[in-house]
């Protein structure tokens, strides 16, 4: 089944928020941001802009009727700027006029009157000063302290991964309009229309039934619209509320570059110890985020690098400890995996160090140490999902690992100006949110007279195909045409107290919801037709390819014919429904819990070849095994896993987030950003779905395909590091990501980084009795 909107997107018929018709009376809102990283704010000067022409308002912290405050986890996020900025681009005023260029014209007239104070961009450095959002926090298992003296070999190092711009097709916007009784509504481009309407009850000091958050459709989204569609949203809606007229707030690209936050860069360091066949014996991560300048997601993103903090192995003796740091750069927020890359990533970066002193490959150490099912996790649990070794197990046999590195060095043996590497990368995702109360969902379904059908829930669709995957599951539980089902826009008005879009749930939070809405109805429908056929119970009676079966035999009665029989017996044809995720708990003090419905799991070969002349890459092929379970929409997923690994070599290989010593942006469109396009993706892309899937999984037995393809991306990484090896086998592995072209031609000319690892200790064996 294809993507429901897939032929508007092609015809140019899909709308979204900015291509709403302008409505009677359409103002424009223009942020005025702060022009300085950090500084005390003296004044705003608002006198010559709210006199120019067409200026309706200039609305400062003054014009909030309720809390100037948005801030979700921790509440340290002015919508409009108190006493101090914190960072270039925080808004500190807000013009609205009759047209858009009046009001930029007027913006740019507006005087932020500043006292510089001193800026911080690096997390270590805000670690140091003390600048940190909460206390550390540390997942455990076993003993590492006493484990190291068991170990053979210790190896110590450091590893880095940069930021990542979301480069979402459609920018940050909100249409507000106010409506009668004194409530707003809002269509609005956020993945989480519950967070938006709290944030603007909390601002115009109205309960939230008096809010609509709605949502048609998103231009992408990869968590950068998770928290940070918040605060335009809500400037949005003081406006149009302080003004009595719609307003459009629409941020153009380089402004939303600039002024949003991307991935959270982090700092790590690592030790880990192993003994001289590849057992991993003990592992210990320290992990400095730079969390931006307010909370953001921060925490909750620092709380999932933890839990993936040892990726896809089974190590008795682990601490992983993080923090969250706050410094002078836009708030860091959610994306694609949500702090899992980022953790993932220093584990790899332990493996390859530790290999290397081993002199053994990195896929040695992978399998010798591969989870399995019951072992136990750093968070209080034990691992469900029994299928990671067979992901392996097929992966080698499919694409012959050992083969595959010896066709690698012989062709590095023959040519001297390229070089190729290899690495594999297994990935293990918790499926949910870490934050419990999240894990549910609510749906709302109609069957029309006519037998058509409409189903409404909290999920966002933003090119993902969660809709596709919706109407699916609401077709299959009635057993009728998908073309017979339509999805409506997200809203809060129809779906209440929504969870994000996000943390890869959405099919399974939304899909079971739908699915006991559809059965509610079902369930009437089949009585109905126990009654039409003369049968004493609804027991004999099913429903097959829109056809109704008596005890296994086809009747007479269709699908329309039994919903209009049961219209006219004023059979109720609606239902809501909620579902909650069930067995899962997380205790955020003691850090144990089991948070997580189930894992997602797989293994890829990636290989690439390296100009050694003018440090350039490329990802030759992305070879994999991933367990999807009963995939409801496998052309969807394999979308999903490609892009999602296109995503992951990008930040890895290319996206570099650049700032200049004031925290200006340098990377703030992209001529000056680099996103992979058509000939940077891989040449060959073998995707193949593990038959016969065990274990828990979600709605209809599939497993979420969102984030976890991203981190395969990862292998990108290491696979170019083996690449450089070849040509220079001196060179001094290092760990600071993404491995640009800048970067890959400096090592090959000899620079140096502090993102390197040594061995720490080297134990012999002791001798035999």
């Amino acid at each position: 089944m294809n993507h429901p909107d897939t032929h508007l997107h092609v015809r140019g018929e899909s709308r979204f928020a900015d291509d709403e018709p302008a409505a009677a009376g359409l103002l424009f809102a223009v942020v005025v941001p702060s022009p300085v990283a950090h500084g005390k704010l003296l004044s705003i000067e608002t006198a010559d802009a709210g006199t120019m022409p067409g200026v309706c308002a200039v609305l400062t912290r003054d014009d909030i009727p309720g809390q100037n405050q948005i801030g979700n986890i921790i509440p340290d996020e002015p919508l409009l700027a108190e006493d101090a900025v914190h960072a270039i681009g925080q808004p500190v005023a807000l013009v609205v006029a009759a047209t858009e260029s009046a009001a930029r014209r007027a913006a740019g007239r507006v005087r932020v009157v500043t006292e510089p104070l001193e800026a911080v961009f690096d997390p270590r450095e805000a670690f140091a000063k003390g600048e940190i959002m909460a206390p550390p926090r540390t997942f455990a298992l076993g003993d590492v302290d006493a484990a190291w003296e068991r170990c053979e070999i210790v190896v110590s190092g450091r590893a880095d991964t940069g930021g990542q711009e979301h480069a979402y097709l459609e920018t940050q916007g909100t249409i507000a309009r106010p409506v009668e009784g004194g409530g707003v509504h809002l269509l609005s481009s956020t993945q989480a229309p519950t967070a938006v309407q709290r944030a603007v009850s909390r601002v115009l000091g109205l309960p939230m039934h008096q809010i609509e958050v709605e949502v048609r459709r998103l231009g992408g989204g990869f968590g950068g619209k998770e928290d940070q569609a918040t605060p335009w949203a809500v400037l949005a809606a003081l406006a149009a509320w302080k003004l009595q007229r719609p307003v459009r707030l629409v941020l153009r690209r380089h402004e939303d570059m600039r002024w949003t936050g991307k991935r959270h860069p982090y700092s790590s360091d690592f030790k880990i110890g192993v003994t001289r066949d590849g057992r991993i014996i003990a592992y210990e991560a320290f992990f400095y985020q730079n969390s931006g300048s307010t909370a953001d997601l921060s925490p909750s993103v620092l709380e999932r690098t933890l839990f993936h903090a040892t990726n896809s192995y089974h190590i008795p003796n682990v601490r992983a400890t993080g923090v969250c740091c706050r410094t002078n750069l836009a708030s860091n927020t959610a994306f694609r995996g949500f702090g899992g890359p980022q953790g993932m990533f220093v584990m790899e970066s332990a493996i390859h160090a530790a290999a290397r002193a081993l002199g053994i490959t990195a896929e040695e150490i992978q399998k010798a140490n591969l989870l399995r099912a019951g072992d136990p996790l750093p968070y209080g649990t034990t691992l469900g999902t029994p299928t990671l070794p067979r992901c392996w197990d097929e992966a080698e046999r499919r694409f012959g690992f050992a083969e595959r590195r010896a066709s690698i060095a012989e062709f590095n043996t023959t040519h001297r100006w390229e070089k190729k590497g290899m690495a594999v990368m297994p990935v293990c995702f918790g499926i949910s949110f870490t934050t419990t109360f999240l894990n549910q969902a609510g749906a709302l379904a109609h069957v029309y007279a006519d037998g058509s059908v409409s189903v409404s829930t909290a999920a966002v669709e933003m090119g993902q195909g969660t809709n596709a995957k919706l109407r699916q599951v609401a077709a299959d539980t009635f057993s009728i045409r998908p073309e017979r089902v339509r999805l409506e826009t997200t809203s809060t008005a129809r779906i209440a107290n929504t969870s994000p879009t996000a943390a890869s749930s959405g099919p399974d939070l939304n899909g079971n919801a739908t699915r006991l809405a559809c059965l509610g109805i079902l369930g009437r429908l089949r009585e109905t037709a126990a009654k039409l056929l003369g049968a004493a119970t609804a027991d004999g009676v099913e429903l097959r390819s829109e056809r109704v079966f008596l005890d296994g035999r086809a009747t007479d009665l269709d699908w329309e014919k039994l919903v209009a029989a049961a219209y006219l017996s004023r059979v109720g044809l609606s239902a809501h429904a909620h579902y909650a995720t069930p067995e899962i708990h997380f205790d955020k003090q003691s850090n144990q819990g089991h948070p997580f419905a189930y894992h997602a799991v797989g293994v890829a070969l990636i290989e690439t070849t390296v100009d050694c002349l003018r440090g350039t890459g490329r990802v030759n092929s992305v070879r994999l095994v991933h367990d999807a379970g009963r995939s409801l929409n496998p052309l969807v997923d394999r979308g999903q896993v490609e892009g999602g690994i296109a995503q992951g070599i990008g930040w890895m290989t290319m996206e570099e987030c650049r700032h200049d010593a004031n925290g200006r942006t340098l990377t703030d469109s992209f001529t000056t950003y680099k996103v992979p396009g058509p000939n940077d993706a891989p040449e060959e892309f073998d995707v193949h779905f593990l038959e016969d899937p065990e274990g828990p999984a979600g709605v209809l037995g599939s497993k979420t395909v969102g984030e976890p393809p991203l981190m395969y991306g990862i292998g990108a990484y290491f696979a170019m590091l083996e690449a450089l090896r070849a040509a220079r086998p001196e060179l001094e592995p290092f760990y600071e990501a993404p491995l640009t072209a800048e970067r890959m031609l400096m090592a090959l000319n000899g620079a140096t980084t502090p993102c390197v690892a040594e061995i720490s200790a080297s134990n012999p064996p002791p001798d035999p009795p």
